[in-house]
């Protein structure tokens, strides 16, 4: 295979990128899933570090990661001796160009480094002066779509030889990652038909995504009232009126405490009105797929003016809205598409 030109890099990266984001997987957060294989991997290869890593066209983002425990009783056997770092300090991020997993999926296929020494445009890599990496197995990660996404990778601090039966095994280990994958797509699809609902919504609707609250969906009354923005702008910083008016502090709480948070009320001039107009806001902490960690807020917005509270009616509805938006995480519903949301 060909290497890449510079531009054409570039343009793999950022596709890589929108597809993580599509995916909700464009960050650092560690995730279950991830962390599970990466201990099998190190588990079947014997190796004292392990990682799933997504790699977008600015960082790689290790969303599974194994290291050596404190005891040693809990970390795999080698024949190498002991690790010659700390390797609890490591990050679950490094630059885009960083270590052997962009070879990988620069080539899109399995790279392996029985010792690095032996392969001089290697040896010189900053994984190897600051972790003393000696050896290591990437296997590219590919989506239910056949992008590659990034690698799952072991690494020893010790020359190895990853035969034929290890390099297997971790392409199949790595395949069993395409489930997740076809889930996500699954749930994906049904949240598109659940947006169709929310566009004809008579209250202001967004879901926004990780602790910046990009922007994932806004409903045509969120984009009448408040602004329309691109999709995955941060929102804080495009939507200021929101800011000022405490709103993504409600939805910092949300993400954070995995509870729904409520501003109850805050006086906001909108764009579709002249006059400073009150609004309860309720912000709903959500995921993207059984057992994941929260990946975002869907916030929805209740005009109040001159009311004392917001009406049941409106109460009734954007519970009714967050409920079968948190079902879609539970269990990818069924028929989503038929919701109604009206009563």
């Amino acid at each position: 295979m060909d290497p890449l030109t510079p531009d054409q890099a570039r343009r793999a990266g950022e596709q890589r990128r929108l597809r993580l984001q599509v995916l909700g997987l464009n960050s650092v957060e560690a995730e279950a899933t991830f962390d599970r294989v990466a201990r099998l991997a190190a588990s079947f290869t014997q190796s004292p570090l392990a990682m799933v890593n997504f790699i977008n066209d600015e960082r790689q983002m290790f969303r599974g990661m194994y290291i050596p425990s404190a005891s040693p009783d809990d970390r795999p056997n080698t024949d190498g001796g002991g690790v010659v770092f700390d390797l609890s300090e490591i990050a679950r991020e490094a630059p885009s160009d960083y270590g052997f997993c962009p070879h990988v999926v620069a080539q899109g296929s399995q790279l392996a480094l029985d010792d690095v020494f032996d392969y001089p445009r290697f040896r010189g890599n900053p994984l190897v002066n600051d972790m003393g990496v000696r050896s290591y197995l990437g296997t590219p990660l590919r989506d239910n779509t056949g992008m590659i996404l990034g690698t799952v990778c072991v690494a020893d601090m010790v020359p190895r030889t990853w035969d034929r039966k290890l390099k297997e095994g971790m392409q199949e280990l790595t395949e069993t990652l395409l489930s997740d994958f076809r889930l996500r797509d699954s749930l994906l699809a049904q949240q598109q038909e659940l947006f169709a609902v929310f566009d004809g919504a008579p209250f202001p609707i967004m879901l926004t995504e990780g602790p910046n609250h990009l922007l994932r969906y806004a409903n045509g009354k969120q984009g009448a009232a408040f602004g329309m923005i691109p999709q995955f702008s941060p929102g804080r910083h495009v939507l200021p009126g929101l800011e000022a008016v405490g709103v993504f502090n409600a939805m910092d709480d949300a993400f954070h405490s995995g509870q729904a948070a409520t501003l109850p009320r805050a006086s906001i001039t909108t764009y579709d009105s002249p006059a400073p107009q009150d609004f309860s806001f309720l912000c709903t902490p959500v995921r993207t797929s059984p057992g994941a960690p929260i990946s975002g807020v869907l916030t929805v917005a209740m005009d109040i003016t001159g009311q004392p509270y917001a009406g049941s009616e409106q109460r009734v509805f954007a519970a009714n809205v967050q409920e079968r938006f948190e079902r879609l995480g539970a269990a990818g519903v069924p028929g989503m598409g038929n919701a109604d949301f009206s009563r």
